[in-house]
């Protein structure tokens, strides 16, 4: 399903192109995607694009002072992933509900583990969906920079 995700993201989202269900649904399956993961990666993003219209009521405040992961969160996303993601709230690129949003839509990924990797693409398909390009940037230096980070 990830994979879906990822060439849903390339091919029609990151050019601002959202076809009908159907017609993406019968492209994604002429690209050789089969029918349970495209309809998983359909739905995976509809919830992420229903979760950043709904209201964040219960974020009342400006900061957490600390996230607590639970048992679950921590078997399937790796520290490094863990890492990634609170580097990116302590560096204001993400907030409270960003990143909640983000470990949500990891957790349901159906691969036991989370790399790195897909932690990055869960980032910038949500901030590029949520109209945040100038902080895509920042993500996509970090997932394609093979030196890691560019510091300007």
């Amino acid at each position: 399903m990830f994979e879906v995700l990822v060439f849903m993201f390339e091919n029609y989202f990151a050019n601002h192109a959202f076809p009908d269900n159907d017609v993406m649904a019968q492209e994604l399956s002429a690209a050789g995607f089969n029918q349970s993961d495209i309809l998983g990666a359909v739905d995976w993003f509809h919830k992420m694009k229903s979760m950043l219209i709904e209201p964040a009521a219960i974020y009342s405040h400006k900061h957490t002072s600390l996230r607590m992961f639970t048992d679950s969160e921590l078997k399937k996303i790796n520290t490094e992933s863990i890492s990634f993601i609170l580097f990116l709230q302590q560096a204001n690129v993400i907030n409270d509900v960003e990143r909640d949003l983000i470990i949500d839509r990891a957790m349901a990924l159906k691969q036991k583990q989370i790399s790195i990797e897909e932690m990055r693409w869960i980032t910038m398909i949500a901030l590029w969906n949520e109209g945040r390009e100038k902080d895509y940037l920042f993500i996509e230096d970090a997932l394609f920079n093979p030196h890691g980070l560019t510091i300007h």
